[in-house]
């Protein structure tokens, strides 16, 4: 590692006067123009570069993650953060990533915006010996023997316990295995590990319940507008919903005005329970205030573990093929003035 860093800060001398002017000349051609990417800087040879792929900014949890990210990542630090706002598409991500490439990071952290697609571009770094280190989310299972580590959430135990909290709720409320209970399921983005996991953790416990009706699952790609449209679509359709499952809060937000624009009630004194995923602040004090019945934390701050997979491997050592980040589940009973105080997204 430590020859291979040598010779590309020797070459960070001479590259980045070349990709500044291509740089210049590209945009010029319109062709970045949905990347955010700060140019290296060619004095910074002392410092660890990190290249980090965003894959958006869709949601007030990812903004949280971004700002994880970029709070540990800094010149105090020891690093040189190269930031790229994909802005939910692949071939920016991917873009992004062969700019790193070229620019020879020492490492490159990326959060996918899907599952699938990735294997040529991350052969590319492999070759170029730079460590992948994916975040948040993964690529497909064959490729990712083409990164060393992962560090995020567990979301299919996301799933799992929306279930058990689903079970328990519908068990202190007295309904019966022989009273239908009629679920519809608002997923986030096709294709992304978080919205699958989560899926086919709730499905696990849900095959345990004949009595319980999934009457729909449907993409609403993990926003606040689209949670609403198709929220509205349900309502539409299915005369009699029990409980509504939201894979994010931003969803969960546009589903639950839908439904009160409906004159339907939510939360734990009304006709629909709500199921949401992601626990940032304002869908706290929501589950506080009863309006939500449970929040499943996806936490988002995953830069300090990102930063000791870096370290580690900066030492030579052995680094874990996962990291999981800590997370817990919350409702009313448990949502304090101090968990909100403390929330810092």
């Amino acid at each position: 590692m430590k020859t291979k860093k040598q010779y590309n800060r020797l070459l960070f001398i001479f590259i980045p006067t070349v990709m500044i002017f291509l740089t210049v000349f590209v945009w010029g051609l319109g062709l970045f123009t949905d990347i955010e990417e700060e140019p290296y800087v060619s004095g910074e040879t002392d410092r660890i570069v990190v290249g980090v792929s965003q894959l958006g900014s869709e949601s007030g949890w990812r903004t949280a993650n971004t700002e994880s990210v970029q709070s540990v990542f800094t010149n105090e630090n020891g690093y040189f953060l190269l930031f790229s706002n994909a802005r939910q598409k692949q071939e920016n991500q991917i873009k992004a990533i062969r700019s790193f490439i070229s620019q020879r990071v020492d490492y490159i952290v990326f959060a996918p915006v899907v599952e699938n697609g990735w294997r040529t571009v991350l052969q590319e770094a492999k070759e170029a010996g730079i460590p992948v280190i994916m975040m948040d989310r993964k690529v497909e299972a064959a490729d990712q023997e083409l990164c060393v580590s992962w560090v995020g959430t567990d979301s299919r135990q996301e799933g799992v316990k929306a279930g058990r909290w689903l079970e328990g709720h519908l068990r202190d409320k007295g309904v019966t295995g022989e009273e239908t209970v009629n679920i519809v399921v608002l997923t986030g983005t096709e294709g992304a590990s978080s919205a699958i996991g989560r899926s086919e953790g709730f499905r696990e416990v849900a095959r345990d319940h004949a009595n319980w009706k999934i009457l729909e699952e449907k993409c609403a790609d993990f926003t606040s507008a689209k949670g609403k449209e198709v929220m509205e679509g349900f309502l539409r359709k299915y005369p009699e919903i029990d409980v509504v499952v939201s894979q994010n809060d931003d969803m969960t937000f546009g589903a639950i005005e839908a439904i009160q624009e409906a004159g339907r009630t939510v939360g734990v004194h009304g006709e629909i329970s709500i199921i949401s995923f992601d626990a940032v602040h304002d869908a706290l004090e929501m589950v506080a205030a009863g309006t939500i019945n449970v929040d499943i934390e996806c936490n988002p701050n995953q830069g300090g573990y990102l930063s000791q997979v870096i370290s580690m491997l900066e030492k030579g050592q052995e680094v874990e093929k996962d990291y999981y980040v800590e997370e817990d589940v919350f409702t009313i009973d448990n949502v304090t003035e101090e968990v909100l105080r403390e929330r810092n997204y």
